[in-house]
Order: structure tokens, then C-alpha cells, then sequence
């Protein structure tokens, strides 16, 4: 499976009721309720979906919201918080979270760097854009951010991992939204449906 360099994608994991996340999301479960079991496909299965995995981290630049890269509400406390993800994160390029509060950027290891936004989201897909040069810029997460990108035409793919679960509340993907989509490749395994679409626009 291949991506057109220069598109905007999204991939998320979704259960078969529209959650990309459980309820009760917290700094110890930041995923809700159940949310960790959707992911089952990543890390039990890895040869299975090695292509899924391949096209999550092939993006040149990615563009995330502040709730996904961490827990801290309103003004930055101190500088200590560099998200989820430890010294090394899965990234390795730019990174801009989109915020209502300035910070400087944070390197990191192997190549990530958090750049914070707040200049609202045409800014962030801009500079993500000229970052990314030929490559493609990924719409990371969470749900929100999606939905807004989704509701102003920004994204051009989405790749869906359908997990077989049921959570019965949280946040849903497309809550609000009337977006058009064409199906253009499926690969199944046990923990998962990865669909491919293509966004109408």
C-alpha cells in the first residue's frame, strides 16, 4: 500500500461504534475506558498490519491538538510536560500542536520536534505543509482536531482500523459531520479492518 506524496491523511483506530475513545479519560487512562483494547492490532499483530504501521509513521509532518499531546489545561505551568510519548516519540519530524497558549519548541530525540501553534489550523497545515516539502503532512489526532480538518475540507485520505469492540460511550469521530468517502483499499486481520478512503471534497 502507497500514499501520493503531498497528501493530507489521517489514520485513526475506531470501534464498531464510533469511538476513537472510551469514556472517563484520564492522565492514567488517557485513551478512556477500553480505549487501549481498540490498539490490540498494534502490538499483538504487528506483522499482520506492518503495512497499516508503515503508513502511520511515513508522514513528513504531523499536526496534532493539544489534548493528545498531553493532559495540562490552560496556561503552560513550566516546560516539564513533552507529551506522551518519553524521550524518543514515534514522530521523528515536526510536530505542531495546535494551542491557545505560546511555547517555545521542544526537540527531542530521534528527530521529533514539538512546534505549538495558535494561530488556528490553516497556520498549522501551512507550516506543516512547508515542512513537510514533497512528503505528506498526517492529521494525528485526536478527534477533534480530525473533525475540524474533516469539516473544512483539509484532508484528502483517511485510513480507518476498524477494532472489533463494542465501548458504548466516549468521544466519536464523526459527531457533527457530513463528510463524503470513497473506499479505496481494505486489508482485514483478526484485531482489525483497515479501510482506506479517499475524502470527496
Amino acid at each position: 500500500m502507497t500514499l501520493d506524496d503531498g497528501l493530507v491523511t489521517a489514520n485513526l483506530t475506531i470501534s464498531l461504534d464510533g469511538f476513537v475513545a472510551g469514556p472517563h479519560q484520564s492522565l492514567d487512562d488517557p485513551l478512556g475506558e477500553g480505549g487501549e483494547d481498540m490498539h490490540r492490532w498494534m502490538f499483538e499483530q504487528p506483522d499482520e498490519n506492518q503495512s497499516i504501521v508503515d503508513q502511520i509513521l511515513a508522514p513528513s509532518a504531523y499536526i496534532m491538538g493539544r489534548n493528545m499531546f498531553g493532559p495540562i489545561r490552560g496556561e503552560w505551568p513550566d516546560d516539564e510536560w513533552k507529551g506522551w510519548w518519553g524521550d524518543d516519540p514515534p514522530y521523528h519530524g515536526p510536530v505542531f500542536v495546535l494551542t491557545h497558549h505560546a511555547r517555545d519548541p521542544i526537540p527531542m530525540q530521534g528527530g521529533t520536534t514539538f512546534h505549538f501553534v495558535t494561530t488556528g489550523i490553516d497556520d498549522a497545515l501551512a507550516r506543516a505543509k512547508a515542512a513537510a516539502g514533497t512528503g505528506r503532512v498526517s492529521i494525528a489526532g485526536g478527534a477533534s482536531t480530525v473533525r475540524q480538518y474533516l469539516a473544512a475540507g483539509r484532508i484528502d485520505r483517511i485510513i480507518l482500523s476498524i477494532a472489533p469492540i463494542m465501548l458504548g460511550d466516549g468521544e466519536r469521530l464523526f459527531d457533527g459531520l457530513h463528510v463524503e468517502m470513497t473506499p479505496v483499499e481494505v486489508l482485514n486481520t483478526e484485531l482489525a479492518t483497515h479501510i482506506t478512503y479517499d475524502v470527496r471534497h
